[in-house]
């Protein structure tokens, strides 16, 4: 049989196209890294919350002059180093042909505008620029932070400021932060432009949001850089279903294991646990500006303006037993409303009043509520939200009827920023590594603090501002240490906040994943080896 002219043509084209096919280059396969947490990030515009939950997936697409490395020691980032050229002037040198993710050049301008863009009253990330005037642009790759007072912890807080691309953020009308506390939604609170390792490729709140390797980061090929080319931030509110996940395979590794689910993972082959001290403290605030309480059943008084209430508050919780029970050993009791990574901690000042429900029915019956009162304790979705919840049965033994109300972080952050509270329960870490970070932010008078205050209880002592505002412009280091040392031994002995534990912190992953342990709880994408 005769082959038609085509066909004759078409088989004479197998050998080359064969050939071209061997000798075509493979793509290279993703190597894509899934991480489950409990809590969504609540925006994405990088100054709108200071919250973990955000900070956690922000870090991998925006950057800061600093970094952290793992022990939390300070790295060149956007800058390349910085020198204090005065008492209050900082001078920044920063990283050259550095382009943010939809191509425009980083430069000086962009610095100054994220600075101001901080210290803006919508921004929630004042703590980090509380002590700063200015930002100056000395050339196009130069900056100076000019402060009103000396600030040796600058360069820490610079650790912290993401910085943003002015004109992405001109273009699209987001030259200050969303207002988050009033719920308002911008063009930066749903999309992002940084110049981190990782870019923004897709997001579905609530359920998952994906990034994508940005090949043109300065920072590959860095010692302890990793493979990964596209990183899943799952979110899986359930522990339950959250540890499935992990067994199936289904996520590579659960950033918030349940206490109760340790011993399980740590039993499989496949798996391992990571535990390790957090840089963070877990206390109890209560409402002391209010002549009488939004949530309680005391009419015209307010109970925890009166510090035998507070004293017997502390003498109930059985601090001891949450941390045996309820954490599964994954926490340490404090006194302390800082941790020991932090300078200023004071192992003096680290203990807790006594578990003593006899005293505290005393000290009840003294400030005149012999029968206890009512009031709600609000608390996050998340890690502790079982620590709030087994409160209240040892509260109850002294007569205060407890109210949890748990809620998702966006909203419970978003009402106790409004004060619309009597009574709340926190985390609080220190990513400063100085204690005058929550000094000024949650110990400050909220007045005095502007907008660097977290102080949402209210409590104030004119004698605490005024330490807290000496040690701020005191240049020995020793004399401000002291200082501070004196604003937390007076803030203690009132009860100004009720701090429980200091937490450990537990990762759960396959085996194939390799990442350090971090006492700030973030997890860098760019550190992880898929393996």
């Amino acid at each position: 049989m005769r082959m038609s002219r085509r066909l004759v043509g078409l088989l004479g084209l197998v050998g080359p196209l064969a050939a071209a096919l061997v000798a075509a280059p493979v793509a290279a396969q993703p190597v894509v890294f899934r991480m489950a947490t409990s809590t969504d990030a609540s925006t994405l515009d990088p100054h709108a919350s200071n919250a973990a939950v955000n900070t956690l997936l922000l870090a991998n697409i925006y950057e800061t002059l600093a970094l952290n490395r793992d022990d939390l020691s300070l790295e060149p980032g956007l800058a390349l180093s910085w020198t204090q050229v005065s008492p209050t002037r900082w001078r920044y040198v920063l990283r050259p042909n550095v382009r943010f993710h939809n191509g425009n050049a980083f430069d000086a301008d962009d610095v100054v505008f994220s600075i101001e863009r901080a210290r803006a009253p919508t921004s929630n990330m004042g703590i980090f620029v509380d002590t700063v005037e200015r930002a100056e642009r000395v050339d196009a790759l130069t900056v100076d932070i000019v402060t009103r007072v000396h600030d040796p912890v600058l360069p820490n807080k610079m650790s912290r400021v993401f910085i943003m691309d002015r004109e992405w953020a001109v273009e699209h009308r987001a030259e200050r932060p969303q207002n988050f506390r009033e719920r308002e939604e911008t063009h930066a609170s749903r999309n992002t432009n940084g110049t981190g390792p990782y870019v923004l490729r897709s997001r579905e709140p609530e359920q998952r949001t994906i990034l994508a390797r940005n090949e043109a980061w300065w920072g590959w090929g860095g010692p302890g850089r990793g493979n990964v080319t596209e990183y899943h931030h799952v979110i899986i509110a359930s522990d339950p279903t959250r540890t499935a996940a992990l067994l199936s395979g289904e996520v590579d590794m659960s950033h918030v294991v349940p206490p109760q689910d340790l011993e399980r993972l740590r039993r499989d082959p496949r798996l391992r646990v990571l535990e390790g001290p957090e840089n963070r403290t877990l206390w109890l605030a209560m409402d002391q500006w209010r002549d009488e309480l939004l949530y309680s059943n005391v009419r015209g008084r307010n109970p925890f303006r009166d510090l035998r209430v507070r004293q017997a508050i502390a003498h109930a919780i059985d601090v001891d037993s949450i941390v045996r029970r309820t954490l599964r050993g994954q926490g340490v009791p404090t006194g302390s409303m800082w941790t020991s990574f932090v300078t200023g901690y004071d192992p003096a000042l680290d203990r807790r009043l006594p578990l003593d429900r006899a005293r505290a029915r005393a000290l009840l019956a003294e400030a005149g509520y012999p029968n206890g009162f009512e009031v709600t304790l609000d608390c996050p979705v998340g890690v502790y939200d079982e620590v709030c919840l087994a409160l209240a049965p040892m509260l109850a033994q002294v007569g205060i009827t407890l109210r949890v109300n748990i809620q998702p972080q966006a909203p419970m952050f978003q009402k106790i920023g409004r004060l619309d509270t009597s009574f709340y329960g926190l985390t609080w870490g220190v990513p400063t590594l100085d204690a005058s970070y929550t000094l000024r932010a949650i110990m400050m008078t909220r007045e005095r603090a502007g907008p660097a205050s977290w102080n949402y209880g209210g409590y104030s002592n004119p004698r605490v501002d005024a330490l807290i505002e000496e040690a701020e412009a005191t240049v020995d280091q020793d004399r401000r240490i002291a200082l501070m040392r004196e604003a937390h031994r007076i803030h203690n002995e009132e009860l100004g906040h009720i701090p429980l534990y200091t937490l450990t912190i537990p990762w759960a992953m396959s085996q194939r994943v390799q990442v350090a342990h971090r006492p700030d709880n973030r997890v860098m994408v760019m550190n992880v080896t898929m393996r």
